[in-house]
């Protein structure tokens, strides 16, 4: 028995992802089945990217994870699997495995090219269900990458987020947004490690600015802007107790700059 993962922009409330889950439990009756979000941005690679890069080590090894956010669907555009971690990757060739492969090289890569593990009718609009759902459940009873497609050696990343260190100034930017308005950096707790987070860091976005790395949010007064490393390890900025996003106009691409007094 398998966990298989489900990551797209298809709505919670949408059809799809429960005709994905048919598919799958049609083959194999025992997967587990479990909903990452259905609420990617439609069409947004780059937060369907992240959303899976963010969760993909939480589940155990051979977990097969199902990325959809496919806006070149019906195209010539290729459909990856990749061994990532000793987990299985399934996605569109668009990016959407960037920054998970970002953090660990893939160990092999394939291109589905076997029709005999796809429906029989496959819709030009609709490959989540008649490719890739079916190719997961495949996965999950041992049927193996070589079995599924032709190998490949290269897959379209996604330019990776603007990122200047220096001794004594991180700039990076705001990678998404979470549900209740905190903002997500791509500065990591990595590039932290040695470098002050009491109040002689100063932390800059858009024309507001704190002072103090912390870790916890309970650690600064109620409606105070606060900067804090995250349950993923990135820094983020929050409103204690309120949504910084709307309050302060946060939004995704917005540079980030640390910057520290010896």
């Amino acid at each position: 028995m398998s966990v298989i993962t489900l990551t797209t922009d298809f709505g919670s409330d949408g059809i799809y992802p429960a005709a994905m889950k048919g598919v799958i439990l049609s083959i194999d009756p025992r997967a587990t089945i479990v909903d990452v979000t259905h609420d990617v941005p439609p069409q947004n690679v780059r937060a369907g990217a992240l959303a899976l890069a963010d969760v993909a080590d939480c589940f155990p090894t051979g977990t097969i994870h199902v990325a959809v956010v496919d806006p070149g669907v019906g195209t010539d555009r290729a459909i990856l699997c990749a061994k990532i971690a000793d987990r299985y990757f399934i996605a569109p060739d668009n990016g959407l495995l960037s920054f998970v492969a970002a953090r660990q090289a893939p160990e092999q890569i394939v291109k589905l090219t076997e029709p005999r593990y796809w429906r029989e009718k496959v819709s030009s609009t609709f490959h989540g269900r008649d490719i890739i759902a079916p190719v997961a459940a495949h996965l999950s009873l041992g049927v193996t990458l070589d079995d599924i497609g032709t190998p490949v050696e290269a897959f379209i990343t996604l330019p990776q987020p603007r990122l200047v260190v220096s001794q004594n100034r991180i700039e990076g930017m705001i990678l998404e947004i979470d549900p209740f308005g905190n903002v997500i950096t791509n500065i990591t707790d990595d590039l932290l490690a040695g470098r002050p987070t009491d109040e002689r860091v100063c932390v800059v976005c858009n024309i507001y600015e704190t002072w103090g790395v912390y870790s916890a949010y309970g650690e600064q007064v109620q409606g105070a802007l606060c900067a804090l490393v995250g349950s993923n390890g990135r820094l983020e900025l929050a409103i204690v107790g309120g949504n910084a996003a709307e309050r302060l106009g946060f939004r995704v691409g917005m540079p980030v700059t640390l910057a520290w007094n010896e």
